[in-house]
């Protein structure tokens, strides 16, 4: 079954938008603890697909081997799983494209996976500067890769549910039309 994984800063708030998008309060762990995610995680939405919750990047109270680890761990995942449709990558929408965002969106070009940004806790700044920020991300997106998408996200007030919840199911039959590699 196709997967679509989030992907972002620890805190950025991935569970939070599983948890909304599957309408599902506790089905992701949430914790105000940045780091705890720490090993990818497979949520089954019926029998279509799954939802997968990558280990956070950028958090230092944690090992450098422990840091380390995770870089492996979402590295070879986001370049080697063949049931990857896409990559959701999770941003603060105060704090987007940080100098590890860009690493990854570098990471996730490179190993051509789609990708749809969610600028979260959109609640958290007036609608124009929301609609300010959505649009440089998209404008920075279209440079740096090409095809992706992002939209404005709150977990807390349910705004863009469905618009994130649209792009992902494009995304899965997307996935289920191409090809399988070697055909």
């Amino acid at each position: 079954m196709p997967e679509i994984a989030f992907a972002g800063r620890s805190n950025a708030g991935k569970s939070s938008a599983i948890n909304a998008l599957t309408r599902r309060r506790k089905l992701a762990f949430v914790s105000k603890l940045p780091g705890r995610t720490q090993l990818i995680n497979f949520f089954a939405l019926g029998g279509a697909a799954f939802l997968v919750d990558l280990p956070g990047y950028g958090y230092a109270g944690v090992p450098g081997e422990v840091r380390r680890h995770w870089d492996l761990l979402v590295g070879d995942y986001v370049a080697n799983r063949e049931s990857l449709a896409a990559v959701v990558l999770v941003m603060d929408i105060r704090h987007p494209l940080t100098p590890l965002d860009l690493r990854l969106i570098d990471w996730l070009r490179g190993a051509r996976r789609p990708v749809h940004a969610l600028l979260t806790k959109a609640d958290k700044l007036s609608r124009q500067a929301a609609q300010s920020t959505l649009a440089k991300v998209r404008r920075q997106l279209a440079t740096l890769c090409p095809g992706s998408t992002a939209q404005a996200f709150s977990s807390l007030r349910g705004e863009g549910l469905d618009e994130a919840a649209a792009e992902l199911t494009r995304l899965v039959e997307r996935k289920n039309k191409a090809p399988a590699k070697g055909e």
